[in-house]
Formats: C-alpha cells, structure tokens, sequence
C-alpha cells in the first residue's frame, strides 16, 4: 500500500508542475487538471494514512503525512483563488510545492 501511496503522489505532483507552469506563465491553471491534482492529493493523503493506520509505528511516515497535509492546506488556499479567477501569488505556488516535495521525499524515503 506505501507503493500505491507513492505512485498516486508521483502522479499529482507531474499534474502539480504543468499546473505551476501555468501560474508562473501569469496564467490560471485549466480547472480539469487543478480538480485531478486535488483528488490525487487527498487519494493519496487516504492512503498514507491507512498505511500509517495498518503497520507499525514509522516517524517518517508520520512527518510526511503532517509535510503533505500543511501542503494540501495550502492548496485549498491555491484553489479558493483560482475560484475566484485569481491569479496565485508566486510565493504561494512555491512554498506549496516546497511543501508537497518534503513530504513526498521524506515518504519517499521510507523506502530507501
């Protein structure tokens, strides 16, 4: 399950680059790929957690679901802008994504 966790992960976040792209261009993000983007993120918070909820206990585990959930805080912020055809502020997009990749890496290296 930790490798189906990853995977979906992996996948939001390839969405989470082409979307960044587009704010960083001073574009709003297609809405199609902002709403896939969400539901990976939360399909993959879910899994973490009974991953988490399954085995043993992991402080890595535990430090990239907290990592990947103050991420997801901050894309809750990311899509109530976009709602409102905002246009995101740079920082914002950064510290978003500077979040959401901590915590896959650190998930990540629970592997390794």
């Amino acid at each position: 399950m930790l490798n189906i966790s990853i995977l979906i992960f992996a996948i939001a976040a390839l969405g989470g680059v082409f979307l960044a792209s587009k704010v960083l261009a001073g574009k709003l993000a297609p809405w199609p790929v902002s709403i896939v983007h969400a539901l990976l993120g939360a399909a993959g918070l879910v899994t973490l957690i009974l991953v988490i909820m399954e085995g043993p206990e992991n402080n890595r585990l535990t430090a990239a679901l907290a990592l990947l959930v103050v991420a997801a805080l901050g894309g809750f912020y990311l899509a109530s802008l976009h709602a409102k055809s905002a246009l995101a502020p740079k920082g914002i997009v950064f510290i978003h994504a500077g979040v959401a990749v901590a915590g896959f890496l650190t998930l990540l290296s629970v592997l390794l």
